[in-house]
């Protein structure tokens, strides 16, 4: 059994490029079985202005309407990506990624899912040059995750990886590194059922491979955790972008299915 889903996927209430319906018609086009819009959280401590409450709330009432619009054509779920430091309601979502965009510095709210100019001088600024420090406080803030709410899946684990096929700010293989994402991870276990496998920089032309990665996915099967595939996508012409490349990722990592969400829950599809 085959199943084509996404449930990471931002529309015109936040940062996408298409409005909600435009995702939904695209999903049908493509074959889709089912479909999550899930806007950003509105950000008190984020400039970007589209990111607000009445957004929030205004995404969620479009995505039920078009639930009941194009009910015998597809199955549309209304999630929400929380980010980790959001002060909003949660309430009335079919499901929760929780995701870190912004470290707290001395109460400073610093985004680092930026450029790489502007990633080097967060590490500058805030880290004293040091990488790796800045790698470990990321992966220190994200295992407090489940204290700021109910999550179901864990947003691209190792975002702060976005440029790491390009720029060298830290080993991502070297053992402090992969202590510092482990621990996180063991940290989230048994609190967040699921990881997604994100393909969102391979259409951002950031990567060329998922997040996380391969040495992170394994560790997530050792530590029993579900997987996810979604291409957290802001432009549907790459809706299912890298999809074959995600299962495969998975494959290797020992995994023989991943999950979707369905009416009744999330349930394994096989690889």
């Amino acid at each position: 059994m085959s199943y084509l889903q996404n449930l990471h996927q931002h529309t015109t209430y936040c940062d996408g490029r298409d409005t909600p319906e435009d995702v939904v018609l695209a999903a049908i086009e493509r074959g889709f079985d089912s479909i999550g819009i899930s806007s950003h959280s509105y950000m008190y401590y984020s400039a970007y202005g589209k990111m607000t409450p009445e957004n929030n709330e205004g995404c969620k009432r479009e995505v039920r309407r078009l639930q009941a619009k194009y009910a015998d054509k597809i199955d549309l779920f209304c999630g929400f990506e929380f980010d980790m430091f959001s002060i909003v309601d949660m309430a009335g979502y079919d499901y929760m990624i929780g995701s870190v965009h912004y470290l707290d510095i001395n109460g400073e709210k610093v985004g680092f899912d930026r450029s790489a100019e502007e990633v080097r001088a967060v590490i500058d600024t805030y880290f004293g040059g040091n990488g790796m420090a800045y790698a470990r406080a990321y992966y220190k803030t994200l295992a407090h995750l489940p204290e700021y709410g109910s999550f179901d899946i864990i947003g691209h684990f190792d975002l702060i990886t976005k440029h790491s096929e390009t720029h060298n700010f830290f080993d991502t293989s070297a053992p402090e590194y992969r202590r510092a994402a482990v621990e996180a991870a063991e940290a989230l276990s048994g609190k967040i059922p699921y990881f997604e496998i994100n393909t969102g920089a391979i259409a951002r032309g950031y990567r060329t491979t998922p997040y996380p990665d391969p040495y992170i996915t394994k560790e997530m099967k050792r530590l029993d955790f579900g997987a996810i595939i979604s291409s957290d996508c802001h432009d549907v012409r790459y809706l299912d972008t890298g999809y074959d490349m995600a299962k495969q990722l998975l494959r290797d990592a020992g995994f023989d299915c991943h999950y979707v969400l369905t009416k009744n829950g999330f349930i394994p599809i096989e690889l």
